[in-house]
C-alpha cells in the first residue's frame, strides 16, 4: 500500500506526538496535527488534503456535527474516531453520519495499523462489542437499543430482553441492572436461552439473534469488520 496522509485530531499533544512517532515506519504518516474542530477544519481545506482523518471527538461538540464537518470540507478522506471510551449512542451517531469506523484508544499499533488499513480498502471498522449496533440499526441518542418483535421461536419475554441485551454486549451485572433482576435470575435465563436456541455460549446468542430478526440489517450492504 503506497504512503497515506494522515490528519490527526486530537487535543492532547503528547498523544499526537506519540502517534505519529510509532507510524513513523508504516504506511500511515500524519502529515498534520490539530488539538481543536476549528483549526482541523482549516488544515484540511487547505492544499494538502490528508487522505485519512482520525479524530478523538472529545470535547469536539456533537459527534454527527464534527463528522459532518469534516465530510464537508474533505468529501474524499476516510474518517476514524478513536476514543478513549466505549459509547454506543456516540459510534451511532458518527456512522449514521458518515464515518468510516470507530477504535478504542487502547487498541496496539498494530492492530491499529490493519484496522485503518482496512478502512483504506472501502471497510467499515467497530469494536466487537458495538458492532451488533451498527447492524441492528437499533442504537439510540442514548446507546441502547429499542425493542425488536419478539420471533417465534419459543422465547418468553424475558429471554427477548436478554437477547437484546447480549446484541448489546453486556455483561451479566449489566443486564440484572438494566432489568432490574438478580444475577442468579439472569443466569437461569441465559442458560434456558442457550438451551431453546442451541447455542454454546454468548457470542452463538448474539449471532443467532441477529438471524432471527432481533436485527434487521440496515447497513446498506457495507461490508463490515470487527476491530
Amino acid at each position: 500500500m503506497q504512503s497515506v496522509a494522515v490528519t490527526l485530531v486530537d487535543a492532547n499533544k503528547l498523544f499526537r506526538e506519540g502517534l505519529k512517532a510509532l507510524f513513523a515506519d508504516r504506511d500511515f504518516q500524519i502529515t498534520q496535527g490539530a488539538s481543536s474542530l476549528d483549526e482541523a477544519l482549516s488544515l484540511v481545506a487547505g492544499k494538502d488534503t490528508p487522505q485519512l482523518i482520525l479524530v478523538d471527538p472529545a470535547g469536539l461538540g456533537d459527534v454527527s456535527e464534527v463528522v459532518g464537518s469534516f465530510k464537508s470540507a474533505c468529501p474524499e478522506a476516510r474518517i476514524v474516531l478513536l476514543s478513549t471510551q466505549l459509547d454506543a449512542g456516540v459510534m451511532a451517531r458518527a456512522i449514521q453520519a458518515g464515518a468510516d469506523g470507530f477504535l478504542i484508544k487502547d487498541i496496539s499499533i498494530d492492530a491499529l495499523d490493519q484496522s485503518l488499513r482496512l478502512v483504506m480498502m472501502g471497510e467499515k471498522v467497530f469494536p466487537t462489542h458495538l458492532a451488533a449496533l451498527l447492524i441492528s440499526g437499533r442504537a439510540n441518542g442514548n446507546g441502547a437499543l429499542d425493542a425488536p418483535p419478539v420471533s417465534g421461536k419459543g422465547l418468553s419475554q424475558r429471554e427477548a430482553q436478554i437477547v437484546r441485551c447480549l446484541l448489546n454486549g453486556d455483561s451479566n451485572k449489566i443486564i440484572a441492572n438494566h432489568l432490574n433482576i438478580t444475577e442468579a435470575t439472569v443466569k437461569v435465563h441465559l442458560k434456558s436461552l442457550l438451551r431453546k436456541i442451541n447455542a454454546s455460549n454468548r457470542t452463538q446468542a448474539a449471532i443467532w439473534a441477529l438471524n432471527n430478526g432481533f436485527g434487521e440489517d440496515t447497513a446498506g450492504g457495507n461490508n463490515l469488520e470487527i476491530a
